[in-house]
C-alpha cells in the first residue's frame, strides 16, 4: 500500500515494518483460515493420566532439582477489572429505582449474577472497604431502604469519585478476606511462587502489566513485600513488562482499508496476549511457570495447588533431560539404527508427535536431521482440566494445510461453528484448558531459543470492535497459548478443577477456593 510520509513515519516510530503492515492488511482482505480439528485429545490419546507413584516421582524429582535450576513465574497482568463488573454497569444504567424494585429488576432481566451478588455481598472480601468508605461520604447509609442501602453501596463500589475499583488493574483489587487481612490477587501468586517456583530461597515473579498500573502495583508490592517474606522465608525479585508497541496491529474499516483516526494517522491497537510472546523470550529462566493473574487460591488450597504444579514441572524437566541426551547423541552422529528408532518413539509416545511414514526410507543423513528437527524445539507441559462446560479452549488433534497433524491448544473463536464436525467435537471435549503451563525455552545448548521461529501466523484472530461509534476490524496475534506456542513441543497432563480458578466476574469469588473457611 501507499502510505503518506506521515504514516511511514508513524509506522517506523512503533518499531515495526512497512511489510509487516501490509501482510497484516493482506490478512484482512484474504481472510485466516479456520482450525480444521481432527479430533479432541483424551486420556491416552493426547492427555496423560498419572498414578499416584508417577505423580510423587515427579514432585521429587522437582524437588532434587530446583536448587540448581533459575525458576520464573510469569504472570499476564495488565487488564483492569472492568469485566469483572460489567453485569453492576448495565444494572446502574438501566435501573430506575423510581419504578421498579430490585427484586422486579432481577426477575424482569433474569439477572442471575446480579442476585448472587446482592445474597453473597457480606463474603466479597471489599464488603468492609464499601462500608468504611459510605460513612466517610457520610451518605445516611443506615436510614436508607434495603433497595437504597444496594444502590448506594454498588455506587460506591464502582463511581469514579468513590472507589473506582474497575478502573484498578485485577490483580491489585481485594480477592480474599483473611480473619488478620484482605489479600490481592498479586499478593495471592507471591505465595504461591514461595510453595512451588522457588530457588535457593528466592522466587523471581515477571508480571506484564499496562505501564499505567505500574505505580499501583509498585505500591501493592511495598505495603506486603516485608509481611510476605517474612512468613514465607523468601525473597521475592518482582519485574515488569509491558505490551510493545511493536506488537500492535493496525486495524480497517468494513471496506478493509486502514482506519485513520481524526488526524489522518494510522489507527493501531494492542493484539491479545499473543503479543507477550517477546515479553516471555525475554526471560533467562529454565523453568518458567505460566499463570493468569486472576487463577489463585485462598492459602488453605495452596498446597494442593502446588503439589500439581510441582507434578507438571517435574514432567518437564524429565522429558527435557531425555531430548536433550538425544539431542547429543544426534549431533554426535553415532547412532545405530535402533538408537534413532528409539528417538523416534520418544518423540511419538512422549512429546505426540506424528513421524512421518516416509521416516524409515530416509537415507541416515536426513533421518538425524529429521529428528533433530522435531526434537529441538522449546517444550511446555500443560495441565488440563476435565471439562465442566466452561467457554473457551481446549487439547485438540489439529490437520493443518499440508495435511500434518499435531496436539494443540484451541480456542473456540478458532473453529469453524457453520461446519457441525467440528462444532460436535468442540462440543464433546473431555477436557478444558486452565491456562496452566510450565514452560522450557532454553535449547539443549542452554541458549533461549527465538520463540517466534515456531509460530503459527495463520492462527491469529479478526475480530469486530467499534471505536467512537464507527466498526472497524481489529487484529490479535495467535494466542500466547495457542498459535504462538503451536510448534512448540507439547505434554498434557490432567489436572484436579482445584487447579482452575479464574475471577472472570465478581462473583465468582464467592466460590469456594476463594473463601476462608
Amino acid at each position: 500500500m501507499n502510505f503518506t510520509l506521515k504514516n511511514i513515519d508513524q509506522i517506523k516510530s512503533r518499531g515495526i515494518t512497512e511489510e509487516e503492515v501490509d501482510r497484516q492488511l493482506m490478512l484482512f482482505k484474504t481472510g485466516l483460515p479456520h482450525i480444521n480439528l481432527k479430533s479432541a485429545a483424551n486420556i491416552g490419546d493426547g492427555i496423560c493420566k498419572l498414578s499416584k507413584a508417577e505423580k510423587q516421582m515427579y514432585v521429587e524429582h522437582y524437588n532434587r532439582k530446583k536448587e540448581t535450576l533459575g525458576i520464573m513465574k510469569f504472570v499476564p497482568a495488565s487488564g483492569a477489572a472492568t469485566r469483572m463488573f460489567r453485569f453492576l454497569f448495565q444494572f446502574m444504567e438501566h435501573y430506575d429505582p423510581k419504578k421498579e424494585s430490585i427484586n422486579s429488576y432481577i426477575n424482569r432481566n433474569n439477572a442471575s449474577e446480579l442476585s448472587l451478588f446482592l445474597v453473597g455481598l457480606e463474603k466479597l472480601p471489599f464488603y468492609e472497604i464499601v462500608i468504611e468508605k459510605i460513612k466517610e461520604e457520610k451518605l445516611d447509609y443506615d436510614t436508607l431502604s434495603n433497595d437504597g442501602k444496594m444502590l448506594t453501596f454498588i455506587k460506591v463500589l464502582l463511581e469514579p469519585d468513590k472507589l473506582n475499583y474497575s478502573f484498578f488493574p485485577k490483580g491489585t483489587l481485594p480477592f480474599h478476606m483473611y480473619e488478620d487481612h484482605i489479600a490481592t490477587a498479586f499478593e495471592e501468586h507471591l505465595f504461591g511462587s514461595a510453595l512451588y517456583a522457588s530457588s535457593n530461597k528466592v522466587a523471581n515473579l515477571h508480571f506484564t502489566i499496562s505501564e499505567k498500573h505500574k505505580s499501583i502495583f509498585d505500591a501493592e508490592f511495598k505495603q506486603i513485600q516485608n509481611k510476605v517474606e517474612q512468613k514465607t522465608g523468601i525473597k521475592f525479585n518482582i519485574t515488569f513488562s509491558y505490551q510493545k508497541e511493536s506488537t500492535d496491529t493496525i486495524a480497517v474499516n468494513r471496506n478493509n482499508d486502514p482506519f485513520l483516526n481524526d488526524d489522518g494517522s494510522l489507527y493501531f491497537r494492542p493484539s491479545g496476549h499473543g503479543a507477550l510472546l517477546s515479553n516471555l523470550n525475554d526471560l533467562d529462566a529454565d523453568v518458567i511457570f505460566i499463570k493468569n493473574i486472576d487463577n489463585v487460591v485462598v492459602y488453605e488450597y495452596g498446597k494442593e495447588v502446588a503439589e500439581h504444579k510441582k507434578i507438571l514441572a517435574g514432567v518437564l524437566l524429565k522429558t527435557q533431560e531425555k531430548a536433550f541426551r538425544f539431542l547429543k547423541d544426534l549431533e554426535d552422529k553415532n547412532l545405530t539404527e535402533e538408537g534413532l528408532i528409539e528417538i523416534a518413539r520418544f518423540l511419538r509416545k512422549q512429546l505426540n508427535v506424528v513421524i512421518s511414514k516416509e521416516f524409515e526410507k530416509y537415507s541416515l543423513k536426513y533421518q538425524i536431521e529429521y529428528l533433530k528437527g522435531k526434537l529441538d524445539r522449546p517444550i511446555r507441559v500443560c495441565g488440563m482440566v476435565k471439562n465442566e462446560g466452561e467457554p473457551g479452549g481446549g487439547p485438540f488433534w489439529v490437520k493443518d494445510e499440508s495435511g500434518n497433524i499435531s496436539l494443540q491448544i484451541v480456542e473456540s473463536a478458532q473453529i469453524d461453528k457453520n461446519n457441525k464436525y467440528q462444532r460436535d467435537l468442540l462440543k464433546n471435549a473431555t477436557h478444558f484448558n486452565p491456562v496452566d503451563l510450565v514452560c522450557g525455552i532454553k535449547d539443549y545448548k542452554g541458549n533461549v531459543f527465538e520463540l517466534s521461529k515456531f509460530v503459527d501466523g495463520q492462527t491469529a484472530f479478526i475480530t469486530n470492535k467499534t471505536i467512537a461509534g464507527k466498526e472497524i476490524k481489529a487484529m490479535e496475534l495467535p494466542g500466547l497459548w495457542n498459535g504462538s506456542m503451536a510448534n512448540w513441543n507439547t505434554v498434557f497432563v490432567e489436572v484436579p478443577l482445584v487447579t482452575f480458578n479464574p475471577v472472570k466476574t465478581v462473583t465468582d469469588l464467592l466460590k469456594p477456593t476463594h473463601q476462608v473457611s
